[in-house]
């Protein structure tokens, strides 16, 4: 009896020893499968960036600087733009295009600034944007309408190859019962209508840009900056200014490193 549980004993400790020199190995398919919280879209909405990779997207650029980097990064839940640049070298500018088009809804997405910038911006501020409602990649930019993201500027319009109206008050600045002003025409690519305050914040910032069809409202930290009355493109065959009602959604690099993540969209 007592050799019988002396032999028990003996094999319970070689068990727990060889146990403890090969812990279980976690099985890394399951583990891959666990869905990172970042991209865990709110109710109603679905995910454009999963977190983990760049499906769904490509990229375009001017080809002003070397192009054998990659200008998008899917990195720990972020797009992470300008990753291993060397800060202070010439780089192009570039954009993140998704593959397919939306009309209305609501993107929502944060953002927080690097600390590289590139040639030729580096004495500048920090400047990138999220354009929508594309309609034209033949030239770079693409045309289309942005809300603007640069230090101290957040929430701009700017009107690329388009047309749209905003409200503002007499420096041009949004104001929501201000005077209705039209901007853009075939001749001058580039217009812009000021946002009515900059509330951008340290680190992670939220941008909502809620589309419906041509119209489209800016909202920054939870605070409505800009608004888009009225967007058109220019329909050659017609001779005259279209309503502009769908397009693609791209977002920015513009000479300064900056992380995206929470990128998702509700479709209205």
């Amino acid at each position: 009896m007592k050799h019988g549980q002396s032999l028990s004993l003996l094999l319970l400790c070689l068990l727990f020893v060889a146990t403890m020199c090969n812990p279980p190995v976690a099985d890394e398919t399951a583990k891959e499968s666990i869905p990172n919280s970042e991209t865990i879209a709110p109710e109603g909405f679905k995910a454009l960036f999963n977190g983990v990779d760049l499906e769904g997207w490509y990229t375009v650029s001017d080809g002003n600087g070397p192009d054998s980097l990659e200008k998008f990064r899917a990195e720990n839940g972020t797009i992470h733009a300008y990753p291993s640049q060397k800060a202070g070298s010439r780089q192009s500018f570039a954009g993140l295009v998704t593959k397919e088009e939306y009309s209305s809804y609501i993107l929502t997405f944060d953002f927080k600034w690097g600390e590289k910038k590139f040639e030729p911006r580096t004495g500048n501020v920090k400047d990138a944007g999220v354009l929508f409602h594309i309609f034209d990649e033949t030239d770079f930019w693409p045309y289309g309408v942005e809300c603007q993201i640069q230090e101290g500027d957040l929430g701009d319009l700017w009107i690329i190859g388009a047309r749209a109206s905003a409200r503002v008050d007499a420096s041009e600045h949004y104001a929501t019962n201000g005077e209705l002003k039209t901007k853009g025409e075939i001749e001058n690519k580039y217009h812009r209508f000021s946002r009515s305050f900059s509330w951008e914040v340290s680190g992670w910032n939220k941008v909502e840009v809620e589309v419906n069809g041509d119209h489209a409202t800016f909202t920054i930290n939870g605070k409505v900056v800009n608004e888009a009355i009225d967007m058109k493109y220019w329909d050659a065959e017609k001779n005259s200014w279209e309503p502009l009602t769908k397009g693609k959604i791209l977002l920015q690099a513009e000479g300064a490193e900056i992380f995206y993540r929470n990128v998702f969209i509700k479709q209205l």
